[in-house]
């Protein structure tokens, strides 16, 4: 499965998240952060299993982890 989602798409899954969770990205970014190590898609799945998200939600967060990560490589 393809880990890739286009701009729109994965900012407007972004902004729906605090709506649809309750919690801020900023919130769930530090969930993964102190999470377990693991693969893109064990790290969905642990997001959907271990607090009940949906798969486009989970995603569009690990999504944004790992372009924030690869972003601080790079500074």
């Amino acid at each position: 499965m393809s880990h890739v989602l286009s701009e729109e798409t994965h900012r407007n899954l972004l902004a729906r998240i605090p709506h649809c969770t309750g919690r801020e990205v900023s919130d769930w970014l530090r969930t993964v952060d102190e999470g377990p190590a693991l693969r893109f898609e064990e790290k969905v799945s642990w997001l959907r299993h271990e607090h009940n998200l949906a798969y486009g939600h989970a995603k569009a967060i690990i999504h944004e982890y790992e372009l924030r990560r690869a972003a601080r490589k790079f500074l």
